[in-house]
């Protein structure tokens, strides 16, 4: 949980949270998981995990969870599109990078 908050306070905090309205935040060892709403990448997924050597690991992706089809009943598994990955980034770069591939600003 302690890494998650110093990940999102990098990002920028409550300020990220409002300007791109992200949501569903999940802390996760040593990941912050959200969601992202529509944006220039079509991701609707990011994680950002830390990584030993003290730099970030940002993947961006689309899920789309399984689901039925009613007129079949066959089964959809999930799908899961890499749309970005990036290794070896600094806590000073986070946001740089979420602009340059969502298109979203982080502050004002």
């Amino acid at each position: 949980m302690e890494i998650a908050n110093t990940i999102l306070d990098q990002l920028g905090g409550n300020k990220f949270l409002a300007m791109t309205g992200a949501n569903h935040l999940l802390a996760d060892g040593n990941t912050l998981r959200m969601t992202l709403p529509k944006n220039n990448s079509r991701a609707n997924r990011l994680y950002i995990t830390l990584d030993p050597d003290d730099t970030y690991t940002m993947r961006f992706f689309r899920f789309t969870p399984g689901r039925l089809n009613k007129k079949t009943f066959a089964w959809t598994e999930d799908k899961t599109q890499e749309v970005r990955l990036e290794k070896g980034v600094y806590c000073d770069m986070l946001q740089g990078i979420f602009t340059a591939i969502t298109g979203m600003a982080t502050h004002l």
